[in-house]
């Protein structure tokens, strides 16, 4: 959420942020309403200082019937103050409403283009795998290794199900350590984060309203997840942290659910798109300031390039179009990882930054170095997420016997080098 002073002064640049990223608002209806708002409450206030005054002149009134006039005095400005609060209180909602669909305002650096098929590559690392034979994909090498239990995933889970066993499923586990300690000796603290949250923390996150078909609920009010983002951010709500704890830099694991409502037909076969999965998300939160975001957004997405390189992963990192930004998103780079099966980069990173987008709905702000209390500016990006990461791991380490070469960093992990 933006602040609104700042919405007024800068209509037409929100109004050009929202055609970068291809996203209807009306910007003169929220100003428009702000306006009325702000008359009403001021009515408000206005009528209930007269409230106060006539009320306190009672008490000091000896004769009868100048105390029964003043009296009918107050209730008649009770009754119009009513009236006014009631005003006030569904101005309220349909203010806040507007307010929650006003998108931020994208970096000038965010290219034109209204899908992701128009994001830009910036940069790619690694040589692509040449094989001396057909590569097989990772179905078909899972199943034959007995990484990966589909059928029966289906049976138990419905569609998109899965289980991982064997070593699939250690292999999965020696990512999140490997992860894990590499962020740690970076002063990056670990967290194992809750999947279930409140709604609060979707509406902060930016994830809802707009994202509630892609959002699992439970009889009881809460949500799960689709990335440790949305309680990590939670974590300081309504927090005002001191300049010297800043920034805050954060890895954290949980599982993950997505319902991919809009992604009918698309991979709907492996490992790729899936409902649930697990995921090491990285999170900063630091001071106000545009550069400082800049730099963190530069280091998380270095982060993130360094464990792919460890792995020995060929990646490229395109930095998003406008239309292919979330509401909130100042900026964002994907990072995708080669595919030898479908000969092409796929997706397995995210990096983005917000400045004050989300700490502003959350509430979470800091006491700078001269006593002033500011919002601190967000930022998130994928450490690893899995199994996805499995699919390019799998197919690019693969051997013409059909077996498959555990990358050396892993090795420790799992206690052998090749899986057969």
């Amino acid at each position: 959420m933006l602040d609104i002073k700042f919405i007024k002064e800068n209509a037409d640049l929100i109004k050009e942020g929202a055609r970068k990223k291809h996203i209807k608002v009306d910007v003169d209806s929220l100003i428009a309403l702000d306006d009325k708002r702000l008359s009403v409450l001021r009515e408000v206030e206005e009528m209930r200082a007269k409230q106060n005054i006539a009320s306190d002149k009672i008490s000091q009134i000896q004769d009868a019937n100048e105390r029964s006039s003043a009296i009918a005095e107050v209730k008649e400005l009770k009754e119009k103050l009513v009236g006014k609060e009631s005003e006030l209180k569904e101005i309220e909602p349909q203010w806040q409403k507007l307010m929650m669909e006003i998108p931020n305002v994208p970096d000038p650096t965010v290219p034109e283009g209204e899908t992701d098929a128009q994001n830009m590559e910036t940069r790619k690392w690694g040589d692509l795998p040449s094989f001396d034979f057909e590569p097989r994909g990772h179905i078909e090498l899972m199943e034959n290794l007995k990484l990966v239990e589909l059928e029966r995933g289906t049976k138990v889970a419905g569609f998109r199900g899965y289980f991982l066993r064997g070593d699939g499923a250690l292999l999965a586990m020696a990512l999140w350590q490997f992860v894990m300690e590499e962020m740690s000796k970076i002063g990056f603290i670990p967290f194992i984060a809750p999947s279930l949250v409140r709604e609060d923390n979707f509406v902060g996150t930016g994830w809802l309203p707009q994202g509630k078909d892609e959002v699992y609920s439970t009889q009881d009010d809460l949500y799960l997840v689709g990335t440790a983002e949305v309680p990590m951010m939670g974590l300081h709500k309504d927090e005002i942290l001191k300049a010297e704890e800043l920034p805050k830099t954060y890895v954290a694991f949980s599982p993950c659910y997505r319902r991919e409502a809009g992604s009918h037909g698309k991979d709907t076969k492996g490992i790729y798109r899936l409902h649930e999965f697990t995921k090491l998300e990285q999170i900063v939160l630091c001071e106000a300031d545009h550069q400082e975001s800049v730099k963190w957004h530069e280091e998380i997405t270095r982060n993130a390039e360094n464990i792919l390189q460890a792995l020995k992963l060929p990646y490229h990192v395109v930095v998003n179009c406008g239309g292919d930004l979330g509401l909130g998103q100042v900026k964002k780079y994907d990072i995708e990882v080669w595919v030898p099966s479908e000969k092409r980069y796929r997706e397995s990173h995210s990096s983005s930054y917000f400045h004050d987008f989300q700490t502003r709905r959350l509430n979470i702000r800091y006491r700078d170095a001269e006593g002033k209390v500011r919002f601190a500016h967000s930022l998130n990006n994928t450490a690893i997420a899995t199994p996805r990461i499995l699919i390019s791991l799998l197919e690019n380490y693969q051997q013409k016997d059909g077996t498959v070469v555990v990358p050396e960093v892993l090795r420790k992990y799992l206690g052998k080098d090749v899986i057969s």
